[in-house]
């Protein structure tokens, strides 16, 4: 990697650190480029600007988003199998990967679900193809397929026990929460996987 390359790299990485702890739009330049040791000027060899900055940030968090939660799971087969594998490394991922913060992306989801811009346009995009993508496990999970309302059911409770997980641990201290999300994710796959009466 060139030496520009590895410096924009730990840019990103500390903003994005930054931005899971305090949100996106409290990132300042200043901070970020103390934090990585450069110049504000320095920062701007590698960005055209602090919105150019959030859109590199966001696509990088998302890029590792993909790789550690969905990406392993695709060489198990469809259904529950990459089911399971995709929660579990979502759980994973907010606790051991990001575990000063939190997962970064229910954070940006939240700082940006009422914010217009590129940067919720974008999140809206790769994250929409993330839920398709998981939609598309849900309806494996019988055959015939699920139907697509009920796949999206699914997969909102599945996500609603990640934002539960998230709650119970980090703000309640529960030390037992991911087990308990992993309990209710079973059941919601036991009961999402037998063929309607």
């Amino acid at each position: 990697m060139r030496k520009g390359d590895a410096t924009r790299a730990r840019i990103i990485e500390a903003a994005a650190r930054q931005a899971a702890i305090r949100g996106l739009a409290a990132v300042s330049l200043n901070d970020v480029a103390e934090d990585v040791g450069l110049s504000k000027s320095g920062l701007f060899k590698h960005f055209t600007s602090k919105d150019d900055m959030h859109i590199a940030v966001v696509e990088a968090v998302l890029d590792r988003f993909r790789d550690f939660v969905r990406t392993p799971a695709q060489a198990l087969p469809p259904g529950r199998p990459r089911l399971e594998a995709i929660f579990d490394n979502w759980l994973r991922w907010g606790e051991n990967e990001w575990a000063d913060s939190g997962c970064p992306v229910n954070q940006l989801s939240i700082e940006f679900d009422d914010q217009p811009g590129p940067v919720r346009d974008l999140l809206r995009a790769r994250l929409g193809t993330f839920r398709d993508a998981v939609l598309a496990e849900f309806q494996a999970l019988r055959d015939p397929p699920l139907a697509k309302a009920e796949a999206q059911a699914a997969y909102f409770q599945m996500k609603s026990f990640i934002f539960g997980h998230s709650d119970a641990r980090r703000m309640m201290g529960d030390t037992d929460a991911a087990r308990t999300a992993r309990a209710a994710f079973q059941a919601l796959l036991d009961r999402t996987a037998k063929a309607a009466a």
